[in-house]
């Protein structure tokens, strides 16, 4: 966007003057006017987007957010609802409809042409999380006999503004897909030549019933901005979008980012989200997180005969448990991400565990030279006098920070394959929950080092 438009834009926000907004919504693009309404307030919204002509305001109601999609729809008539929706893209309103209770869906339903009808009701007889929900029926197909000339007539007559025009399909008698053809192949060869003649009979497609995450893949492999769905026998029945796509994986990767953190996956975006809701997604996991810590309260208190004898340990607790809960969600955190890009599963455990353990080890001695560095200095130095047995308390801190920063990178690293073994979604292992385990079993491993070296000194 240009900056003219911009401050444009900004104007009418500050103004909100409609009739300048209707002068100048048409030089805009669709997108930018969506960002407009959905930076109005409700009732302005809706005025606002009354101003609009039926064609613009349906390429905007498409860009829109599904909530302020659901709340538009709320303030037209059902004259206005059934322009609206009968214009939509196919994969677009299934969208909407998927996002809304049955009952209201049935009435939208009822507002449709008996075609678009149809047509929604097949792509919502998919299941939720597979292509079928996200591609758009609408595309072009060619018979091999046709000629180029008769082809391009074809396109001319039906992809007046088709969102995947790029490519064209090759279907057999039967409709079954044989090729897909770039236009650009079409406009760089003779126009009397047969379409076969330009095929080279090889193509990708996506199974109707892959999930989304799979097209999502597809997309990323081949680098594809359009690619066709068939059915089981090889039927094209639509084609999926680079633009559906990417919603998808924005989706896929928010839900992920938020169950690693220790929240449940959010059902609006964060600023539409309610303060209620908000803290009950968040209240369960840390529920669970506070109970497991209260597990390292008990393991300190199993062993405060040792504490009570060599107070000095206690200094070092949370360096311990930080240092391997840190290692154990760095693990995770590179685990759980190489595995959503396919680049692990759980036939590389064996290889994951192996790295990890050598990489635990030597993190493990890297931080436990620092510890041992750090003792050994503010003793030398006269910053803190650990005693007289400061050497062994030193060597304490650097086995034990090999030992627990490898049990972190272990369990980090092996959590997620196990969950996705047990096809729970790898991210439910979050950086906290981690961490969490480690700190408790890194007490264990610290005080149990400790009561063999500085058994007959200090303990």
């Amino acid at each position: 966007m240009t900056t003219q438009p911009l401050k444009t834009i900004r104007n009418f926000i500050k103004n909100f003057d409609l009739n300048f907004f209707t002068r100048h919504a048409k030089t805009f693009d669709s997108a930018d006017v969506a960002d407009v309404l959905e930076s109005l307030d409700e009732p302005n919204r809706l005025q606002a987007f009354h101003k609009l002509d039926p064609e613009k305001a349906v390429d905007v109601f498409e860009y829109l957010e599904l909530e302020n999609q659901k709340q538009l729809l709320e303030g037209l008539t059902n004259t206005e609802k059934a322009s609206v929706l009968n214009q939509m893209s196919p994969d677009d309103r299934t969208a909407l409809f998927a996002s809304l209770p049955g009952l209201e869906v049935t009435n939208l339903m009822s507002l449709l042409t008996e075609e678009e009808r149809k047509q929604a009701q097949d792509l919502l007889g998919y299941r939720e999380d597979s292509v079928g929900r996200i591609m758009n029926p609408d595309f072009i197909s060619l018979s091999p006999q046709m000629t180029i000339a008769e082809a391009n007539d074809l396109i001319m007559r039906k992809a007046i503004d088709s969102e995947s025009i790029n490519v064209v399909y090759v279907c057999d008698e039967n409709g079954k897909l044989i090729d897909d053809i770039p236009l650009r192949r079409l406009f760089l060869n003779e126009r009397s030549k047969a379409i076969s003649d330009i095929m080279d009979h090889t193509f990708i497609a996506l199974n109707v019933n892959d999930s989304k995450d799979d097209a999502v893949t597809m997309f990323k492999e081949y680098d594809r901005v359009a690619l066709p769905v068939v059915n089981t026998e090889g039927y094209v029945l639509g084609v999926v979008t680079v633009d559906d796509v990417l919603d998808v994986a924005e989706k896929r990767d928010t839900a992920e980012i938020q169950r690693f953190g220790g929240v449940e996956e959010l059902d609006y975006p964060y600023v539409k989200t309610s303060f209620i809701t908000l803290i009950r997604k968040r209240a369960g996991w840390l529920i669970v997180l506070f109970l497991g810590e209260m597990l390292t309260a008990t393991a300190m208190g199993y062993f405060d005969k040792e504490i009570s004898k060599a107070v000095v340990l206690a200094l070092f607790v949370p360096l311990i448990i930080s240092s391997g809960g840190n290692s154990g969600s760095q693990a995770a955190t590179l685990i759980i991400r190489a595995m959503a890009l396919k680049e692990l599963t759980f036939r590389d455990w064996w290889y994951v565990m192996r790295r990890e353990i050598l990489s635990g080890l030597s993190l493990g001695i890297i931080l436990g030279s620092i510890g041992l560095l750090r003792i050994s200095l503010w003793q030398t130095l006269h910053w803190y006098d650990y005693g007289p047995h400061w050497w062994l308390v030193a060597i304490t801190i650097f086995f034990s920070l090999i030992g627990i920063v490898m049990w972190g990178t272990l369990s980090g690293s092996m959590i997620p394959i196990i969950l996705k073994r047990l096809n729970v979604d790898p991210a439910a292992s979050s950086a906290p929950f981690v961490a969490t385990l480690v700190d408790v079993t890194g007490l264990v491993i610290y005080f149990s080092i400790a009561a063999i070296i500085l058994k007959g000194t200090l303990l």
